[in-house]
Order: structure tokens, then C-alpha cells, then sequence
């Protein structure tokens, strides 16, 4: 019940698809027969297609590896019609009505989708965008944004050798995403997301001052007081012009626990 979108150039499993939707125009119904050479990966996308249709996962079942290798691992399709046209290929006709053609700069594309040069392309968009909604207070959406900025310079440095030249720029460019992703987590209140990652940042970076801020302020609203202080004051010996910041957020904590530690011996008294 839903159209398929296929994004021509990124060698769908299908490849003689493209090529035949790339001959038609908006709005027509086509019928194209085609040779079984074009034809043999059929049964896999219809296999896939099959189980979106019964509300599956099209991937259920299979190890991380390609889809003809998962096939030599189970023998089957789980269907008796494309189990014997995977065993006698053949030509095939295809019927396709053409809704919609998108301009390659209209159509929003997925991570997985983009290139080396269109990730890095939009990298500095979606952090313009990010900075755009914490200026209007939209922190959720704008961590949204620094994520996917961040998912995209990852995708590229697990091709390059962690440390050197290639792997650092790109952790420049990661290390202020993450940054900024945590203090729109503080603003939400999810405390514990912002300790583990700037505790992850902080384990490849220990001299990062802004990390340690914003995990002692994680440690001081989940009332890791030892922690807090402990950071906060590694922020003032890293940074010392941020060492006012560090004092106001330290007499802050304080008054904090003096009122928990006030409030928990009136709470312990009406149980006793």
C-alpha cells in the first residue's frame, strides 16, 4: 500500500530497475519484459518486500552478511515460487507506475545514502541548525540535529586510522557536536546520557575542560557530590578562566546538599 522509493544511482539490488524507471515519465504505467541476465536477484528483493508486507523485518533471520550469502546458509527463501526461480532463472515482466521524480537537492537522504562529500557537506548545516533551535529553545530538536552531524563524520572516521591525520580533523569536527548535543540533554534533564558521553569524550580527550563542566553539572543534578567537585574543580586547573564559573556552580552544589541532607533527616525522623 505504500510506493517504493528508489534513489537511482546507489545500485539498488535491482539494478535493471533503474534503468527502466530512468525511460518513463511522471504519471505513467509501464510494462517492460526482461531477460533472466537482468533477473537474478529478483527473488531476494521480493523476499523482502513479501515480509514488509506481512509486517515483518525484512532482515529477520539473517547474519551480518550479504544477501546471497544468507542464502547459502538456509537454502531458502521461505517462499515455494521464489525458491524455484532461484533455481531455474528466468526472464521476467515488470509492470511500474511512476508517481513522483525528486531533484537530487530536494530529496532528504539518509546517512547510509550519502556520499563521502555530501556527508561532510552537510555536516556544517546541521550544526548551524542545531545552534538555530537552542536559540529557540527547541534543545530536543536541536540535539537531533547534532546527532545526525555526528552520525555522519563517524560513518567516515571508521575509515580512517584512529589517531592519525584523517581520524583527528574529523574528531575536531566531533568532539564541539558532542559538546553541544549534551548541553541540549542537560536543558531536558537526561543526566545520565550526558555522563556517558562525556565520560566516552572524556576518555579519548582528558584535557577537555567543557566535557568535565558539563559532566560535574550531569553529577551534581543526580547528586554525585564527590564527583561533581572532583570535576569541577579538574574544569578551574584546566581552565582557569573559567574558574568564577566553577566557584558559582560549587556554592550552588553546596547549598543543594545542605538542603538534601536537611530534608532526608526530616523524612528518616517521621519514619522513626
Amino acid at each position: 500500500g505504500m510506493p517504493m522509493e528508489i534513489i537511482v544511482g546507489k545500485m539498488f539490488k535491482l539494478e535493471i530497475w533503474e534503468t527502466l524507471l530512468s525511460s518513463m515519465r511522471i504519471g505513467e504505467v509501464a510494462e517492460f519484459w526482461c531477460d533472466a541476465i537482468h533477473t537474478g536477484m529478483y527473488a531476494l528483493v521480493s523476499r523482502g518486500m513479501r515480509r514488509i508486507a506481512e509486517g515483518r523485518d525484512p532482515l529477520e533471520g539473517q547474519k551480518h552478511r550479504c544477501g546471497m550469502g544468507n542464502m547459502f546458509d538456509y537454502h531458502s527463501t521461505g517462499y515455494d515460487d521464489l525458491d524455484e526461480l532461484q533455481r531455474t532463472p528466468q526472464p521476467l515482466i515488470f509492470i511500474m507506475e511512476l508517481f513522483r521524480v525528486e531533484e537530487p537537492s530536494a530529496y532528504k537522504r539518509d546517512t547510509w545514502a550519502m556520499s563521502k562529500e555530501e556527508k561532510l557537506a552537510a555536516v556544517p548545516v546541521l550544526h548551524s541548525e542545531g545552534n538555530r533551535l537552542v536559540l529557540r529553545k527547541e534543545f530536543r530538536q536541536a540535539a537531533a540535529k547534532y546527532q545526525e552531524a555526528v552520525i555522519c563524520l563517524r560513518n567516515l572516521q571508521v575509515k580512517e586510522k584512529p589517531w592519525e591525520d584523517g581520524w583527528l580533523k574529523l574528531e575536531n569536527l566531533i568532539t564541539p557536536l558532542v559538546l553541544n548535543y549534551c548541553q541540549c540533554q542537560l536543558e531536558l534533564g537526561e543526566y545520565y546520557e550526558v555522563l556517558e558521553h562525556t565520560t566516552e569524550l572524556l576518555q579519548k580527550h582528558n584535557d577537555n575542560a567543557k566535557a568535565y563542566f558539563k559532566r560535574a553539572k550531569a553529577h551534581a543534578a543526580v547528586w554525585n557530590e564527590r564527583e561533581a567537585r572532583e570535576d569541577f574543580l579538574r574544569v578551574a586547573h584546566l581552565d582557569p578562566s573559567m574558574a568564577a564559573a566553577v566557584k558559582k556552580e560549587l556554592k550552588q552544589l553546596g547549598e543543594r546538599m545542605r538542603k538534601k541532607h536537611v530534608e532526608d533527616r526530616k523524612r528518616y525522623q517521621r519514619l522513626f
